[in-house]
Protein backbone atom coordinates (compact mmCIF):
# COMPACT_ATOMS: atom_id res chain seq x y z
CA UNK A 1 0.00 0.00 0.00
CA UNK A 2 2.82 2.40 0.81
CA UNK A 3 4.42 1.76 -2.56
CA UNK A 4 1.14 2.66 -4.29
CA UNK A 5 1.04 6.02 -2.55
CA UNK A 6 4.60 6.87 -3.51
CA UNK A 7 3.80 6.18 -7.18
CA UNK A 8 1.33 9.08 -7.32
CA UNK A 9 2.40 11.68 -9.86
CA UNK A 10 4.04 14.73 -8.36
CA UNK A 11 3.08 18.19 -9.66
CA UNK A 12 5.67 19.71 -11.93
CA UNK A 13 7.84 22.22 -10.13
CA UNK A 14 8.88 25.19 -12.22
CA UNK A 15 12.10 27.04 -11.59
CA UNK A 16 12.89 30.75 -11.73
CA UNK A 17 16.06 29.94 -13.65
CA UNK A 18 14.17 28.30 -16.52
CA UNK A 19 15.70 29.44 -19.82
CA UNK A 20 13.47 31.95 -21.61
CA UNK A 21 11.83 33.29 -18.45
CA UNK A 22 13.51 36.67 -18.93
CA UNK A 23 11.86 37.11 -22.31
CA UNK A 24 8.43 36.61 -20.74
CA UNK A 25 9.21 39.25 -18.10
CA UNK A 26 10.37 41.70 -20.79
CA UNK A 27 7.22 41.14 -22.87
CA UNK A 28 4.95 41.89 -19.91
CA UNK A 29 7.00 45.05 -19.34
CA UNK A 30 6.65 46.07 -22.99
CA UNK A 31 2.89 45.57 -22.83
CA UNK A 32 2.61 47.70 -19.72
CA UNK A 33 4.86 50.29 -21.34
CA UNK A 34 2.54 50.44 -24.34
CA UNK A 35 0.21 52.61 -22.29
CA UNK A 36 2.74 55.42 -22.72
CA UNK A 37 4.38 54.39 -26.01
CA UNK A 38 2.15 52.24 -28.22
CA UNK A 39 5.08 50.99 -30.29
CA UNK A 40 6.26 48.70 -27.46
CA UNK A 41 3.24 46.35 -27.76
CA UNK A 42 4.06 45.18 -31.32
CA UNK A 43 7.67 44.65 -30.24
CA UNK A 44 6.45 42.47 -27.37
CA UNK A 45 4.14 40.54 -29.70
CA UNK A 46 7.02 39.83 -32.11
CA UNK A 47 9.21 38.57 -29.27
CA UNK A 48 6.38 36.33 -28.01
CA UNK A 49 5.79 34.96 -31.50
CA UNK A 50 9.44 34.13 -32.15
CA UNK A 51 10.09 32.71 -28.66
CA UNK A 52 7.11 30.33 -28.64
CA UNK A 53 8.26 26.72 -28.82
CA UNK A 54 11.79 27.67 -27.77
CA UNK A 55 11.06 27.85 -24.05
CA UNK A 56 9.80 25.46 -21.41
CA UNK A 57 6.15 24.40 -21.91
CA UNK A 58 4.99 26.34 -18.86
CA UNK A 59 6.58 29.50 -20.27
CA UNK A 60 4.96 28.81 -23.64
CA UNK A 61 1.57 29.21 -21.95
CA UNK A 62 2.63 32.75 -21.02
CA UNK A 63 3.84 33.42 -24.56
CA UNK A 64 0.54 32.23 -26.08
CA UNK A 65 -1.30 34.38 -23.53
CA UNK A 66 0.81 37.41 -24.47
CA UNK A 67 0.43 36.83 -28.20
CA UNK A 68 -3.35 36.63 -27.80
CA UNK A 69 -3.38 39.71 -25.57
CA UNK A 70 -1.93 41.71 -28.44
CA UNK A 71 -4.21 40.35 -31.16
CA UNK A 72 -7.39 40.50 -29.08
CA UNK A 73 -6.54 44.12 -28.29
CA UNK A 74 -6.06 44.87 -31.98
CA UNK A 75 -9.37 43.16 -32.83
CA UNK A 76 -11.22 45.12 -30.14
CA UNK A 77 -9.64 48.36 -31.36
CA UNK A 78 -10.71 47.73 -34.96
CA UNK A 79 -14.28 46.99 -33.84
CA UNK A 80 -14.31 50.13 -31.66
CA UNK A 81 -12.96 52.33 -34.47
CA UNK A 82 -15.57 50.93 -36.83
CA UNK A 83 -18.33 51.63 -34.30
CA UNK A 84 -16.93 55.12 -33.71
CA UNK A 85 -16.93 55.79 -37.45
CA UNK A 86 -20.49 54.47 -37.80
CA UNK A 87 -21.65 56.72 -34.96
CA UNK A 88 -20.46 59.68 -37.02
CA UNK A 89 -22.11 58.33 -40.15
CA UNK A 90 -25.43 57.92 -38.36
CA UNK A 91 -25.34 61.58 -37.37
CA UNK A 92 -25.05 61.07 -33.60
CA UNK A 93 -23.89 64.05 -31.62
CA UNK A 94 -20.08 64.19 -31.27
CA UNK A 95 -20.37 63.85 -27.50
CA UNK A 96 -21.54 60.23 -27.97
CA UNK A 97 -18.49 59.40 -30.03
CA UNK A 98 -16.22 60.92 -27.39
CA UNK A 99 -17.98 59.09 -24.57
CA UNK A 100 -17.66 55.83 -26.49
CA UNK A 101 -13.99 56.49 -27.25
CA UNK A 102 -13.06 57.27 -23.66
CA UNK A 103 -15.09 54.34 -22.35
CA UNK A 104 -13.48 51.92 -24.79
CA UNK A 105 -10.00 53.27 -24.08
CA UNK A 106 -10.48 52.95 -20.31
CA UNK A 107 -11.92 49.42 -20.51
CA UNK A 108 -9.17 48.39 -22.94
CA UNK A 109 -6.40 49.59 -20.65
CA UNK A 110 -8.02 47.92 -17.64
CA UNK A 111 -8.36 44.64 -19.59
CA UNK A 112 -4.74 44.71 -20.76
CA UNK A 113 -3.40 45.66 -17.33
CA UNK A 114 -5.50 42.88 -15.77
CA UNK A 115 -4.05 40.32 -18.16
CA UNK A 116 -0.53 41.57 -17.51
CA UNK A 117 -1.08 41.56 -13.74
CA UNK A 118 -2.37 37.97 -13.78
CA UNK A 119 0.51 36.93 -16.02
CA UNK A 120 3.16 38.59 -13.86
CA UNK A 121 1.61 37.17 -10.70
CA UNK A 122 1.62 33.66 -12.12
CA UNK A 123 5.12 34.08 -13.52
CA UNK A 124 6.56 35.22 -10.17
CA UNK A 125 4.80 32.28 -8.53
CA UNK A 126 6.40 29.99 -11.16
CA UNK A 127 3.03 28.89 -12.50
CA UNK A 128 1.73 28.45 -16.01
CA UNK A 129 -1.31 30.28 -17.37
CA UNK A 130 -4.25 27.89 -16.89
CA UNK A 131 -6.16 28.92 -20.02
CA UNK A 132 -3.78 30.84 -22.29
CA UNK A 133 -6.35 31.04 -25.09
CA UNK A 134 -9.01 32.67 -22.93
CA UNK A 135 -10.57 36.02 -23.81
CA UNK A 136 -10.30 37.32 -20.25
CA UNK A 137 -7.59 36.60 -17.73
CA UNK A 138 -6.41 33.03 -18.36
CA UNK A 139 -7.75 31.54 -15.14
CA UNK A 140 -9.81 28.38 -14.83
CA UNK A 141 -12.68 28.24 -12.40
Amino acid sequence: MASEMSAAPQPEVYDKSTPGRGYVVVIYGLYIGSIMAVVTAPIGMCIAFFRKGRSAPWLDTHLVFQFRTFWLGVLASVVALLAWHLAGQWGLAPVYAWIFGYLFFTVGIAWMMGRCAVGIHRLTANRAIDAPKSWLFGLRR
